[in-house]
């Protein structure tokens, strides 16, 4: 199976248009973060969001941590996915999906060591999907996402196999490595930002090249 296209730190609206014309079936638009790169207002998440026409999906990242302030950010936003890029501080997934039927549940797990594996394993059974980054939300200034860094893809491959939802693998891929990544992981979608920007901006011939390597992997 050919695994779904993500297109993260998604911009404006011309960016969402490029990435779908593309191939990406999932775009993702980066709320406020403690680090990291392309986060942009809640409104022009909204706005953009708003443009993208269904089936794509349009993922929205919140770091907030407490589930009524997760369903605030998303009534804000109004996206059909919400991506949590950090632990849950308050509430649970139950919680969320009960507030928000209609929308999808995506949490990310910064794959650091063995005991990210056990983590995912247990999380997965109550979100919709897992998404695989190589942040570090232990430092003084947490990572949450968009580090450009590769992590440990064997690990990354046994959540995928431990798993009880779909586990899309981000962290560091580009058209260079992403077949070896796919081949080692078999992940159900792969996730990219900077792999495919020159100067911050969404890159048609990076893009595109991804792409064709993700199709013919």
């Amino acid at each position: 199976m050919v695994p779904r296209i993500k297109i993260c730190c998604i911009a404006s609206k011309e960016e969402a248009a490029l990435a779908i014309e593309a191939g990406a079936s999932a775009i993702g638009l980066v709320a406020r973060m403690p680090s990291g790169p392309g986060p942009i207002s809640d409104e022009m998440i909204r706005s953009i969001a708003a443009s993208v026409p269904p089936p794509v999906a349009t993922f929205m990242l919140t770091s907030e941590t407490r589930v009524e302030e997760i369903i605030k950010h998303h009534n804000r936003t109004n996206t059909n996915t919400i991506q949590i890029v950090d632990s849950l501080s308050e509430g649970t997934y139950t919680q969320l999906k009960e507030a928000l039927p209609a929308v999808k549940i995506v949490q990310v797990i910064h794959v650091i060591d063995e005991s990210s594996v056990n983590e995912a394993t247990q999380i997965s059974r109550h979100v919709d999907a897992l998404l695989l980054d190589s942040g570090n939300p232990n430092l003084a200034i947490k990572e949450l996402g968009g580090t450009g860094r590769v992590h440990n893809w064997s690990l990354s491959r046994k959540i995928r196999v431990n798993a009880f939802c779909p586990v899309f693998l981000a962290g560091g891929l580009n058209p260079l490595n992403i077949i070896e990544a796919i081949r080692t992981v078999e992940p159900f979608g792969v996730d990219i930002c900077s792999g495919v920007r020159t100067n911050g901006k969404l890159d048609p011939v990076k893009l595109n090249a991804f792409i064709k390597n993700v199709l013919d992997s």
